[in-house]
């Protein structure tokens, strides 16, 4: 009863601006902007009065961590691990490209602009793998900043704006095949919302298979997850001793086992275990608590202290965005798939 007491403000809080925020968004064309954005910047406007008090910020918190989690481990039922070996063998060699690409180039931007090494992590994570999901499942495994999240989660939403009006006029100009183009901007696109608006401009076919190509770089979180993990503890490890305490990486206490339950629900999906209607529920389930995560981490973000991060990351999130997109286009390419 104390645990509902102490909850159920910021719940009720972060359920409410979940509504608000799918409200907003279906009302764009093609869900052109994702609630999750609308959420978190909602949130983040409203963080100068809710934080204020400590009415909320029990039920925030929850919602921000637990919550955030239990969406992950959900959002595995809308996968399969049939989709792997539909989108086939081009597809799969296209991503590994971009995901080097990513996370190799992130790293040596992160370097070059001495950025904060976790913030320069979860853009690159966003770009390569899957927008705001990706970002939002990482996080909480490296103890990255609310407002370092929340930066990362603006970087790569901003230029998915550009790249949805881009797209389908360059795919056109290019004289693309609708697979091609759906690989394209499958792999080269960030958040699902924009790919679906990037795919579908161009056709449904195009649409149809980017989707798929999309929804299968969102199991490249799972490696993602365990690299990022063991990295953060071994840099805790590393500052331990340099002050003296002598600490070994523990395996057992880094391991995000919310990434085994999201593989489990990849599982039912791909046995058939649950009725398709039934496991479809569960998946927008998953995506409105995802908003309500975003929201959360919004209300706890402040935008005077997300805007020190300075220009720095932003045009980090533009530089490794643009690779990806030539880089995927190249391998394509030389792969005869354009």
């Amino acid at each position: 009863m104390n645990f509902i007491k102490k909850n159920a403000a910021g719940f009720l809080l972060t359920a409410a601006l979940g509504v608000v925020s799918v409200i907003i968004s279906d009302y764009i064309p093609y869900h052109l902007i994702s609630a999750g954005v609308f959420a978190m910047i909602i949130g983040m406007i409203l963080n100068p009065f809710v934080s204020k008090g400590n009415y909320f910020n029990a039920g925030i918190g929850f919602v921000s961590k637990k919550v955030l989690k239990f969406a992950i481990i959900l959002m595995g039922l809308r996968l399969s691990f049939s989709q792997v070996f539909q989108v086939g063998k081009y597809s799969l060699i296209v991503m590994v490209f971009t995901l080097i690409c990513a996370f190799g180039g992130g790293y040596l931007l992160g370097k070059i602009f001495k950025m904060n090494w976790k913030l320069s992590g979860l853009i690159s994570a966003g770009t390569g793998i899957c927008g705001g999901s990706a970002i939002a499942a990482i996080a909480p495994t490296i103890e990255a900043e609310d407002r370092d999240v929340a930066y990362a989660i603006s970087a790569t939403f901003i230029f998915d704006i550009v790249m949805v009006i881009l797209f389908p006029i360059m795919g056109k100009a290019f004289g693309m095949t609708d697979f091609g183009y759906g690989l394209w901007a499958g792999t080269a696109v960030n958040d699902t919302s924009s790919v679906v608006a990037a795919g579908y401009a161009f056709s449904d076919v195009a649409g149809n298979f980017s989707v798929i190509v999309k929804l299968t770089r969102t199991l490249s979180i799972i490696p993602a997850v365990l690299i990022f993990s063991f990295i953060n503890e071994r840099l805790n490890a590393k500052q331990n001793k340099e002050k003296g305490k002598h600490k070994k990486v523990d395996l057992k206490k880094i391991f995000p086992y919310f990434i085994l339950m999201f593989l489990g629900m990849v599982a039912v999906r791909s046995l058939n275990i649950i009725p398709v209607s039934i496991t479809e529920n569960i998946a927008d389930i998953s995506k409105f608590l995802m908003v309500m995560a975003l929201g959360a981490i919004g209300l706890k973000t402040n935008f005077k202290e997300v805007s020190k991060s300075g220009f720095k990351p932003m045009l980090h999130g533009f530089i490794i965005s643009a690779l990806v997109v030539v880089v995927s286009f190249v391998v394509q390419m030389f792969l005869g798939q354009v």
